[in-house]
């Protein structure tokens, strides 16, 4: 696997601030959500914390497959639909999270089956950023965002070490 130039690494103590962030900017967004519907897999994680912030019981998950191999994004694959119940009224109500909108493919799948829900998502960069309701944190669409659940403790070298001279 290669790696890219620009990279982003997030601890879980920081994906869990972020997340907690997202919840104050939705608490006020909205009176009373009446779901969560998160994009799997990237999207459990913020979703659980924004469901536990918010008092959200139910939680339905969208299975939506665009990244094979952690490297590059491939045909989009929705592997489950979201339950017909929650696509009344268009997704009023209804929250839709994510980890992270990237190009904006998957945020605009998911967005076509609810055009009337919120969208929200921690990170974004600039191409994706146009479908996102709510986020966090921008990020150039060059970096890469390393996700705690995709990272071991390793030795990382000093920037230093890759500037040119």
């Amino acid at each position: 696997m290669t790696f890219p130039e620009k990279a982003f690494p997030v601890s879980w103590d920081q994906f869990h601030r972020d997340a907690r962030a997202l919840a104050w900017r939705l608490a006020s967004a909205n009176g009373k959500w009446r779901a969560i519907v998160c994009i799997t897999r990237g999207g459990l994680v913020p979703a659980a914390i924004i469901a536990r912030e918010l008092d959200i019981r139910l939680i339905e998950t969208v299975c939506v497959a665009s990244y094979h191999e952690y490297s590059e994004q491939g045909e989009l694959q929705v592997l489950k639909e979201i339950t017909p119940e929650l696509l009344e009224n268009e997704g009023k109500d209804v929250l839709i999270v994510d980890d992270l909108t990237d190009t904006g493919k998957t945020a605009a799948v998911v967005r076509a089956m609810m055009p009337q829900a919120h969208f929200a998502a921690v990170y974004a960069k600039p191409k994706g950023r146009p479908m996102v309701d709510t986020f966090i944190t921008e990020v150039s669409q060059d970096t890469w965002i390393y996700f705690p659940w995709d990272l071991g403790f390793a030795y990382q070298k000093p920037i230093s070490q890759d500037a040119p001279r």
